[in-house]
């Protein structure tokens, strides 16, 4: 696609919702340099002898909490970008008409509220202002109070204060179905959603004027847009040392769709083939690569080692460092006709591919954000009632563990009661809680011991206790994605597609040295080339992999252990080796490669 429009409107939006929410998170006397005291009189907060209604104290105390644990720049930062991902996929529904009500939030329907689902004809003029500011009142949205919305509409002069009301009421909605991009009512974020949204000079002005409607035909905009947003974070940390927070912006890189295409068709598509040579999707797939012709003997070993069916509900593809989710997508596209082919109803299939077969994690949650959004669209297309079925992904942003009270569960809950006593104790919850104290640094290097593993079940069945405490029912709820990010971890699938960080020794901090060379040991030059060994561990006996990575380990003599490793105890199947300069934002020599774990002698 043709990415002139984002790539000049992203950089500069970054800058702009920053400073929106700085300018916001001021107002309620949070800065970076003091934290106002806030002191409750009867119905108000006062906030620096400003008042404000007394309900704001729950969300302003989360943000003052988030600002001493994570720092002022760091909050405000996530807040901005969880700000830009929601208007960012509001606008994307709205173009696609999968909001429920027929009406946009964030613009005006040129055509008129009566032909909303048929979309702006190209070259149309867009009047000004919001529809869904015109059509409030005939607006339903759950928890959203009409005789409110009546009463602003009609004093005809609070038109700001209406639509702040519509919007999150919009967001509130949309929780239940992607509750990891659209949060809870009344959280910190909330508190910091700018002001005068209705302005000429607004964010949701800039988002709906820079980028026509045109690009955001496919959901591919979602990766492109987080591309450049982060491009200026990532030019002002590369070439230093990078902090663990700064990791995303300094080693993500947007795939190219042609790479995303050859890595899962030569991977995912190769193991179909495999087993039915005439299947039908393999005219369907420009990038596959026919195998070699082999020698009797190799063709009767690979006989041995091929199935002799698949089902498709079992089989499984993970993207170990997944971004913004391009893997993942192109991924659901190749299940999609895999389930087609074998008789299932479209309708039926994206359910089965986003709960069964697809499976990712990243150090970054705005990106795990968009992955899930980006995969809730493909299902959405193909499924119109997708968001009330509550679907669970299997993608998420790893958590550290630092909050998780151990000493809370151990004695606010009664493992007697729950059938545990006997599988669960202290020592596999600390050993949980060590596992994943840097997880947003060492992401899916971390290894689940055997022994952890073989607890996990019970650690779940804890996670999903319902307690009345309300301190035991916090630490519940930061257990859970620690369980579920080790059971995806300690899982191992038929396809591992990844394009993994890129970091040298010169770049890692001393703690994720450390780690490398503790537990990447031949391994440890780079940060990629520890993604390969930990793919090949997430892979299944006979599986698949497709890597995009530098080209270095086919050369350097750092990398010889690896290069010998997969020329002698894997097998490689496809490579390619990219010119330097192969596609737009390589800032080193590129190359894309499938293997197929175990080694075949002879096999060519």
């Amino acid at each position: 696609m043709n990415t002139s429009n984002i790539k000049s409107y992203a950089p500069k939006a970054r800058k702009d919702f920053i400073a929106a929410i700085t300018k916001q998170a001021e107002k309620y006397g949070i800065s970076k340099k003091a934290i106002a005291p806030m002191e409750i009189k009867g119905d108000l907060a006062i906030i620096s002898d400003r008042p404000f209604p007394a309900t704001i104290a729950k969300a302003r105390d989360a943000l003052v909490k988030k600002v001493e644990q994570l720092g002022f720049s760091q909050t405000i930062e996530q807040v901005a970008y969880s700000w830009f991902n929601r208007l960012c996929a509001i606008r994307y529904m709205e173009l696609h008409d999968y909001l429920g009500h027929g009406r946009r939030v964030l613009s005006h329907d040129a055509q008129g509220s009566a032909n909303v689902a048929g979309g702006r004809k190209p070259g149309a003029t867009q009047p000004t202002g919001y529809q869904l500011l015109e059509d409030c009142l005939e607006l339903e949205l759950p928890g959203l109070d009409q005789n409110y919305v009546r009463e602003l509409k009609l004093d005809g002069t609070k038109d700001e204060e209406l639509y702040r009301e519509l919007l999150l009421a919009q967001c509130h909605a949309l929780h239940q179905a992607m509750p990891f991009l659209f949060e809870t009512i009344d959280d910190e974020t909330e508190l910091l959603l700018p002001e005068n949204l209705t302005k000429t000079d607004s964010l949701i002005h800039d988002l709906i004027t820079e980028i026509p409607e045109d690009d955001w035909q496919s959901v591919e905009i979602i990766g492109w847009l987080y591309q450049f947003y982060i491009s200026e974070k990532k030019d002002q940390v590369i070439g230093k040392v990078v902090k663990s927070e700064d990791i995303p912006a300094a080693t993500q890189l947007f795939t190219p769709n042609w790479i995303v295409k050859y890595m899962v068709q030569n991977s995912l598509g190769a193991q179909w083939l495999a087993t039915y040579p005439e299947s039908s999707l393999k005219a369907q797939m420009e990038y596959y690569i026919e195998p070699a012709e082999q020698a009797d003997e190799v063709i009767e070993k690979l006989k041995t080692i091929t199935p002799g069916s698949l089902n498709p509900e079992e089989l499984t593809l993970i993207d170990p460092a997944s971004g913004s989710g391009h893997i993942l997508v192109e991924a659901y596209d190749l299940f999609k006709e895999i389930y087609l082919e074998r008789g299932y109803r479209q309708r039926d299939i994206a359910q089965l591919i986003l709960e069964k077969n697809l499976f990712g994690l990243d150090i970054d949650q705005r990106a795990a954000q968009l992955t899930g959004f980006a995969l809730m669209m493909k299902g959405r297309e193909d499924d119109r009632r997708l968001f009330e079925r509550g679907v669970k992904l299997n993608v998420m942003a790893m958590v550290d563990s630092t909050s998780l009270d151990i000493d809370t569960l151990v004695h606010g809950i009664d493992l007697s009661q729950l059938g545990l006593i006997e599988s669960l104790n202290a020592e596999d919850l600390t050993a949980l809680k060590e596992l994943f104290e840097h997880a947003t640094t060492f992401g899916s290097l971390i290894q689940v011991p055997q022994l952890l593993t073989e607890k996990l079940p019970a650690l779940k069945q804890l996670s999903e206790t319902n307690c009345q405490d309300m301190f035991v029912k916090e630490v519940l709820e930061h257990l859970a994605p620690l369980v579920r990010q080790a059971e995806i971890l300690a899982a191992q699938y038929d396809a591992v597609v990844a394009n993994p960080p890129y970091m040298g020794g010169q770049y890692q901090t001393p703690i994720l040295k450390k780690y490398l060379n503790a537990y990447f040991n031949n391994y440890e030059k780079d940060v990629f080339s520890a993604f390969i060994d930990r793919g090949l561990e997430l892979s299944k006996v006979r599986g698949r992999l497709g890597f995009m990575t530098p080209f270095v380990w086919m050369f350097i003599s750092s990398h010889e252990y690896l290069r010998a490793r997969l020329i002698s105890k894997e097998t490689l199947t496809s490579l390619v080796q990219l010119e330097y300069s192969g596609f737009e934002g390589a800032t080193v020599p590129i190359s894309t490669f499938t293997l197929q774990k175990g080694h075949v002698n002879g096999r060519k």
